[in-house]
């Protein structure tokens, strides 16, 4: 064969390969127009009829109850008295009679300085006023025996005069030797180095054995029981906080730094302060708590939650079924039939940690959806649900009838095709 006849072959066979492709092309196409709006048709279907279905939403009513409003604060925990210890007067410290730590009561010994120079003293002061005393009744012996009537006569007045001046001398020797020893007995009492509060002793600053002269520290002492919390607030609630405090006792509750827990409750405000920071714009505030099990520490952080009112019969639902949209807060609502409506609402002041109060659009007692409400749209129809419920299994009978409507939308799927 020659060349001419095989470049013709060549070409021919091009075309056909090209013909049947266009052909096979426009067949395809031809049965995506012919089956395509079926097969929509039949997912349509299905999606319409899982629309259609009821959605399983939890659903919780709205319920009344009484509502506390509170202000919350970050505080500090200081102690109500502190108290560093020390000596007055100087000496070597012989003994700390205190265990660090340990709580301590008023009055009780904490350290003794050696007394015996400062007893000395006192004896001193001791051995001056009998020896006074002794020349006043000598004096006073004399006086009065030349003052009598029958030396009276005998003695010359400058005498007498001179007499009565030496008992009045040694009186006032007495007087000072007196004053001495009361001043040493003081001096001497400060040998014994006592608790001036109630409280719990800190780590000492001396030991024993060491000299210390007077203002030298020894140890602190702090008050814990009662102990107060210091706490900012911002001045928008000043008219709130005092407003609650004319109306009696504002309770108050120390929580930890997470908020999980409360640490001790029953505490009570003592003092709002006398101006607001213009630097902060806020005003501080201390409650006074009796903190009978040591549950709050010196210089530890809590969270300060104030009970300022109650709301009585507030209507509370939980937090997460409050949507928020372009119009605001709204709320799903289950009518009586098991469909859905949307409903404004203005919510209000959190409780506890997972409810909220709601002051405008619901009236209590209606059906809420708290969860779920994300595949919800005004008029869906749902299966309500407790909390914790979950939607029940499909039966056998439900899903052969899934199964058989699958099968019929897949014939007509396969029956619009090319034939």
């Amino acid at each position: 064969m020659s060349r001419f006849w095989k470049i013709v072959l060549l070409v021919i066979a091009v075309l056909v390969v090209g013909l049947v492709g266009m052909h096979m092309l426009r067949g395809g196409r031809s049965s995506d127009a012919k089956g395509g709006p079926q097969a929509e048709a039949g997912k349509d279907g299905k999606d319409g009829q899982r629309d259609n279905g009821p959605v399983p939403v939890t659903v919780i009513d709205a319920a009344r109850q009484d509502v506390p409003v509170y202000a919350s604060a970050l505080g500090t925990v200081s102690a109500m008295n502190t108290v560093t210890v020390s000596p007055q007067v100087g000496g070597q410290l012989i003994s700390l009679n205190f265990k660090e730590g340990q709580e301590v009561k008023q009055g009780e010994l904490l350290a003794q300085i050696d007394p015996r120079s400062l007893q000395a003293s006192y004896d001193e002061a001791a051995a001056a006023k009998r020896q006074n005393e002794a020349q006043l009744a000598t004096a006073r012996s004399n006086y009065q025996r030349s003052n009598s009537v029958e030396y009276r006569q005998y003695v010359a007045r400058t005498d007498l005069d001179t007499q009565r001046n030496q008992v009045a001398q040694y009186e006032s020797a007495v007087a000072a030797n007196e004053a001495s020893m009361r001043a040493a007995q003081v001096q001497l009492q400060y040998t014994r180095v006592t608790a001036p509060i109630s409280g719990i002793a800190g780590i000492r600053a001396v030991d024993a054995g060491n000299v210390v002269s007077a203002g030298t520290a020894l140890v602190t002492l702090t008050q814990i029981h009662p102990i107060h919390v210091v706490f900012n607030l911002p001045e928008r609630q000043l008219p709130e906080v005092r407003q609650a405090q004319q109306a009696g006792p504002v309770t108050i509750a120390a929580l930890d730094r997470n908020d999980s827990h409360v640490l001790t409750d029953g505490g009570t405000l003592d003092v709002v302060d006398n101006q607001i920071s213009s630097d902060s714009g806020t005003f501080r505030a201390r409650a006074l708590f009796n903190n009978t099990d040591n549950s709050l520490w010196p210089g530890q952080f809590v969270n300060v939650r104030m009970q300022l009112r109650m709301i009585a019969g507030g209507v509370v639902i939980p937090t997460q079924a409050v949507m928020r949209g372009p119009d605001g807060e709204y709320v799903y609502i289950v009518k009586p039939d098991n469909t859905v409506a949307m409903q404004t609402v203005k919510s209000g002041v959190e409780v506890g940690d997972s409810n909220i109060q709601i002051t405008e659009g619901l009236k209590g007692g209606e059906r809420v959806v708290s969860e779920g409400q994300f595949r919800l749209k005004p008029g869906s129809k749902v299966t309500a649900l407790k909390p914790g419920e979950t939607p029940a299994a499909p039966t056998e009978a439900e899903l052969k009838a899934a199964q058989q409507k699958q099968g019929d939308g897949g014939g007509g799927r396969r029956g619009g095709g090319p034939r």
